[in-house]
Order: C-alpha cells, then structure tokens, then sequence
C-alpha cells in the first residue's frame, strides 16, 4: 500500500469539487478510501488480464473492473 500518498491533491480534487474549506482528517480519511477502493480496482483488473491470458494489465482491464 502507497503509504506517503501527499495530502495536497486531494484537497484540491475537494475544491474543485465545491468545498471551500477540507479538514486534515477529511483529507486523510478520503486518501484511505480512495487507496482502498484503487487496492480493488488494481486486483479485479489483475484477475481480468489473467482470464485473457495476459500477464499486462491494459486499459481495457481497468475500465471493465470500474464498472463491475
């Protein structure tokens, strides 16, 4: 798992998003659930490439793992 993820993206992303002010621990429990639900999408993508007999994961792979 990405342990220094930086804070400041995040923020941003919630900004333009139409928050004008983001707590610290908004901003960190967003990073934990979006590492999270990335940990997911990453291995249902893996499981995709190795049904297609590939050991690449595409960008194929990844759009049909968000949509599951």
């Amino acid at each position: 798992m990405v342990k220094d993820f930086p804070l400041l993206p995040l923020e941003k992303i919630a900004r333009e998003a139409g928050a004008e002010r983001v707590s610290r621990s908004a901003l960190i429990t967003l990073k934990e659930v979006l590492l999270e639900m990335s940990e997911e999408l990453a291995r249902e993508a893996v499981k995709l490439a190795e049904h297609a007999k590939r050991v690449t994961v595409k960008r194929e792979d990844v759009i049909l793992a968000s949509k599951r």
